[in-house]
């Protein structure tokens, strides 16, 4: 029953659904006449759209390098490596299924990016084996758990860097969220709870979902052909050939940034120190560009992840917007539409329980429509967090409660699988019976979780900078 509505519903998002820009288009048409019913100048609602279009300009360009640094580090020859080696450790295509599925979520708690390129590229190096039948299929889907499941929980989570980072918080939105370190929000033992429990839930339904060895259809079987082009290094045909190909510049250039490395690193938490966007970028360029060796080597990597942010340099400037017409644009009494928002929430809310699972569920199903954690919490931010702030729901685990609901719709719409699906050579029909399953279950269970969890919490006020 659960792959048949899956299929529906893969059928319904690849027939009807326009791109994601859309949907952003469609929010700021949406927002914008919102803010003027509720009694906003339209000049004033204007303003603002403008006024706020590139209050997230730093932050769009860190969060595209998030994703280019998981690139740039999966598709290294020393990553190439060791895909090879893990590939032989799996001792049945089920046990290969779930081995993918952790390796998935595991990477996704480093860099998304890093988690999506190497999974895909590490079922493709399982389905080169003849000793297992793996099913393509299933193996594919455990490797977008880290993107349904996983990476808002880990240091890629754009809402816990964003609000850890006070440059990053955009203007509207420091009074009322103020700064929220790592060690409120990912650091938490609750936090530590969430992984193990949706860890241990997705590889459970991996191991129960994944076909039968007689039932198994392999990459062969869906005419996948596995092999890759031959790389053939050029020889140099001129002096600058001769610097690309070489790895001297590499090396003296890491050496000067392993000093700032380990002075950073150095002088506390390593984890802590991650939390700006600037040092974890800092960090896998320079992992990148060491374990590329040559210059051309990275260059062509970069070149290669590209496609894969140009969603996010077009669409945050339109969330900036969104999030400032929101917060600045006051009816005759005052009142903006995101205090109305949050009078909502407030008031359909008993309890912090009852608000974290509303909170939950709500940033659940917006997460279907506007796929993008950063962008969508700039939205959402204004009115959940001053809902927190009036009901005395902790913020920090406001943010989390958002990250554990927001990744869920992943599953089901195929926005971010684009990338995983082209390195499999798959459809998004081909893996969503999987992840939908993984959807349906997850869902209530997680958002019970996160509401009981709220329960451990203290609310403190937002802390300025």
């Amino acid at each position: 029953m659960l792959a048949v509505l899956a299929d529906r519903l893969v059928r319904l998002a690849e027939r009807w659904f326009p791109d994601a820009y859309v949907f952003v288009l469609l929010a700021v048409l949406a927002v914008a006449g919102a803010t003027m019913l509720h009694g906003g100048a339209p000049l004033a609602t204007s303003r603002a759209f403008g006024d706020g279009f590139w209050n997230l300009i730093p932050f769009t360009m860190q969060m595209a390098l998030v994703a280019i640094g998981g690139y740039v580090v999966a598709t290294s020859p020393p990553a190439g490596r060791a895909l090879k080696w893990l590939a032989g450790l799996p001792a049945s295509g089920r046990g290969a299924i779930v081995m993918v599925g952790l390796l998935s979520i595991a990477l996704s708690l480093v860099n998304w990016g890093l988690s999506l390129i190497f999974s895909g590229l590490f079922v493709r190096e399982i389905a080169r084996r003849d000793d297992i039948r793996l099913d393509y299929r299933a193996a594919g889907a455990a490797g977008y758990l880290g993107l349904g499941v996983g990476f808002t929980l880990g240091i890629s989570s754009s809402a816990a860097q964003l609000q850890a980072n006070a440059a990053s918080i955009p203007p509207a939105l420091m009074p009322i969220t103020g700064v929220i370190g790592f060690s409120e929000t990912i650091l938490t033992w609750q936090n530590g709870v969430t992984i193990l429990f949706v860890t241990a839930l997705s590889l459970a339904i991996c191991y129960a979902t994944a076909p039968r060895e007689a039932a198994a259809r392999t990459a062969q079987d869906l005419g996948v052909v596995l092999e890759d082009k031959p790389h053939s290094a050029e020889r140099p045909a001129r002096p600058g050939d001769a610097l690309e190909q070489s790895p001297v510049l590499s090396i003296l250039v890491v050496a000067l940034a392993l000093g700032w490395l380990w002075q950073t690193f150095s002088a506390g938490n390593p984890l802590v120190h991650l939390s700006s966007l600037n040092t974890y970028n800092f960090f896998f360029l320079v992992l990148g560009i060491l374990l590329h060796w040559r210059p051309r080597n990275l260059l062509d990597a970069f070149g290669a992840a590209m496609p894969s942010v140009a969603g996010v340099l077009l669409q945050f400037p339109f969330y900036a917007g969104i999030a400032q017409m929101l917060t600045h644009v006051p009816n005759a009494a005052g009142v903006t539409l995101s205090d109305t928002i949050a009078h909502w929430f407030v008031s359909a809310s008993v309890n912090t329980t009852a608000f974290s699972f509303l909170v939950g569920l709500y940033s659940a199903v917006l997460g279907f429509f506007i796929p993008s954690a950063g962008g969508k919490w700039v939205i959402e931010a204004p009115y959940v967090m001053a809902a927190a702030n009036e009901i005395g729901a902790h913020l920090g685990w406001t943010v989390m409660v958002y990250n554990i609901a927001e990744t869920l719709p992943n599953l089901i719409n195929p926005f971010w699988m684009l990338p995983l699906l082209g390195i499999l050579g798959l459809k998004s029909k081909d893996l969503v019976g999987y992840t939908a399953v993984q959807f349906f279950i997850h869902l209530p269970l997680v958002l019970l979780l996160a509401a009981v969890l709220m329960g451990t919490f203290v609310y403190h006020p937002p802390v300025l900078p």
